[in-house]
């Protein structure tokens, strides 16, 4: 008897295991070359299917060894061009060629290919992969009640993050460390159950890469060339909370059901954001909404009634298409983190659905600030109208977004009223940030500047001055220092050289540039201004004097955008230079092409540089 078996059969197992059972005990088991052509393929691509057909392969060499089987492989390797059309049906006409050849039994655990043989006139046996019970996987007993994830890694003492919310450890779980076989083991493991068990499913299969959702664990396994060892990381929540344990929770829950909303939960990674999304969304529909979710990965732990989405052909776009015909009252998004995420949002939102997205933010205001740039300012209120802070676990700030048309605060005159981005604060009802254009540019004002100390700017006045300075340096050559008097009055201080170039024929340049800011500008020289010399920053510039140095080089006017300080340089092009501020060092930095050095923001330079434009330093570029 001779059986010609399929590349399905064999990375099942299922040759080995019929043969095992009984039925072709004694029988030739001719294995086409393009089946191992496919495994060889498959596991130099890193896939696990693979490896586990040519384990197969092996077992039934073994069984050939007892006479238990003859073995013999038949036919030629198919060609590249064969190959590349495997998905097509190409290799799989190649097998059923040979088993008609052979008069031979074929045996396939692919529907497909067995209807497609019996058409054929093939004797055709199928078998179905052998389901068995999953049970605990070795990875569950690392972890205990109050462990959140666990991190093991060949060569290194298995690692877990434990505890409460908030205050979560990084310790030791084992004495010693795991070799390579046994990560490499569990990896296995891991993979295998996720096929097998009715709850657990492949999120992610790239070479080097797996993400698997098993029971409530989502598992990353990384092998090299993506990682460069193996590693295993899998992830639990450790709480699940109802809506009515956090704070604010009846102001919350009315507000939720009073109309479908647009709501940011936000906060540091592990402070229980998803925890509380999920509270969220059992929530909103036990209280008859549909409710859906998208996530890439698929890890939020929510009921049987609400379904998990992820990305539609790798975009979640296509899954908004799609669950625009769906129409949820409240899709949860989980995490909103590239632009893509964020216009897939809003536009959403802007459909009529209520959403609920997850994004990472150090200060409550940081998840608002995030849709600057990638929503029209205008829209925002209409995209997220409620910011909710997550910390430690508990709801720290409650934000309510919304527009009204005024004068900024701290602004006086009447024809400087705008749209104005109102945030305040759910609990006390007090005005905690407005956002607005000045002077072309999107501004986020803090309204309570209590924790700056007495006698601080407040955020108006900075962005005042700010806004003064760069006007100024617009047209003056030399350094400019403002001095803000009050609200609507500043002094100007600029070179003896740069008066007439500030103030124009007839005063016809200032008087545009107070019309442009509302505000009246006293334009002054250096010497008239009282913290002249003082070690103010008001130290001559352009080369009048000042610290040996210091001032040799080139003054420059940096410019603060939402993400970069730039700082425009003349000449140099491809040099390095030194940037000082005050005379004082400060960072080196190669001019690019374009004539500028570009600082992000947030790193710990652009807060030095901030700093130093903030005290109206004179920033310089020195060749280094």
């Amino acid at each position: 008897m001779n059986v010609v078996p399929d590349t399905s059969v064999v990375i099942d197992g299922r040759v080995s295991a019929t043969i095992e059972d009984g039925q072709f005990e004694g029988a030739t088991i001719s294995v086409p070359e393009a089946v191992v052509a496919e495994l060889e393929a498959q596991a130099n691509d890193g896939l696990d299917s693979g490896w586990d057909g040519l384990s197969e392969l092996q077992r039934l060499a073994e069984l050939a060894d007892e006479g238990t089987i003859v073995l013999e492989y038949i036919g030629e390797r198919p060609s590249a061009i064969e190959r590349g059309h495997a998905s097509e049906g190409e290799i799989d006409a190649l097998i059923r060629d040979l088993a008609e050849e052979l008069d031979a039994t074929f045996l396939t655990s692919d529907i497909v290919q067995a209807e497609v043989a019996q058409a054929k006139g093939l004797d055709v046996e199928h078998v179905s992969p052998e389901v068995r019970e999953v049970g605990t996987l070795t990875v569950e007993e690392f972890f205990d009640d109050q462990t959140m994830s666990v991190h093991l890694r060949a060569e290194a003492v298995p690692m877990a993050k434990r505890g409460e919310l908030g205050e979560m450890r990084y310790e030791e779980i084992a004495d010693e460390p795991l070799d390579e076989a046994t990560i490499d083991e569990y990896a296995r493991e891991v993979v295998d159950g996720a096929k097998e068990a009715p709850d657990g499913f492949i999120e992610l299969s790239e070479p080097g890469m797996k993400i698997v959702q098993f029971r409530d664990y989502r598992i990353a396994i990384g092998r090299p060339p993506f990682s460069d060892g193996i590693e295993i990381t899998a992830v639990r929540p450790i709480a699940q909370t109802d809506i009515e344990d956090y704070e604010n929770a009846d102001e919350l829950k009315e507000r939720l059901l009073e109309r479908q909303r647009g709501v940011l939960i936000s906060g540091a990674p592990g402070a229980g954001k998803s925890t509380f999304a999920q509270a969220v969304a059992r929530f909103i529909s036990n209280n008859d909404y549909a409710v859906k979710t998208m996530e890439k990965p698929r890890d939020l732990q929510v009921g049987p009634d609400i379904t998990q989405y992820t990305e539609l052909a790798g975009e979640m776009e296509k899954t908004a298409d799609a669950l625009l015909m769906v129409r949820p009252d409240y899709t949860i998004y989980d995490e909103v983190r590239k632009t893509d995420d964020f216009e897939v949002f809003a536009d959403m939102r802007l459909a009529g659905v209520g959403m609920i997205g997850v994004v990472h933010a150090t200060r409550p205001i940081d998840a608002l600030q995030r849709l600057v740039g990638r929503v029209e300012l205008g829209m925002i209120p209409q995209v997220v109208d409620t910011v909710v802070y997550i910390e430690a676990g508990e709801v720290d700030t409650v934000y309510d977004v919304r527009t009204e048309v005024k004068v900024p605060a701290g602004l006086t005159e009447e024809d400087l009223a705008r749209p104005v981005i109102q945030v305040t604060d759910f609990e006390t009802g007090e005005p905690d940030y407005e956002i607005y254009t000045f002077n072309r540019q999107v501004v986020t004002v803090p309204l309570n500047d209590d924790e700056d100390g007495p006698g601080s700017e407040s955020g108006v006045d900075r962005i005042a001055k700010q806004e003064i300075e760069r006007e100024i340096r617009s047209v003056a050559r030399g350094y400019v220092d403002v001095d803000l008097k009050s609200q609507d009055k500043a002094v100007a201080y600029v070179e003896d050289d740069d008066i007439s170039s500030v103030i124009g024929k007839g005063g016809g340049r200032i008087t545009d540039i107070e019309n442009r800011l509302g505000i009246d500008i006293d334009v002054r020289t250096h010497d008239e201004n009282p913290s002249y010399g003082a070690g103010g920053g008001g130290g001559g510039g352009g080369g009048s004097g000042g610290a040996a140095g210091s001032q040799t080089g080139q003054l420059v006017e940096p410019e603060i955008t939402s993400r970069h300080i730039v700082i425009p340089v003349d000449g140099s092009h491809g040099e390095t230079v030194e940037v000082q501020a005050g005379g004082d060092y400060l960072f080196t930095a190669t001019v690019s092409r374009g004539g500028e050095i570009q600082v992000s923001r947030g790193s710990a330079i652009a807060d030095d540089l901030e700093r130093a434009i903030d005290r109206k330093d004179p920033i310089t570029v020195v060749p280094s």
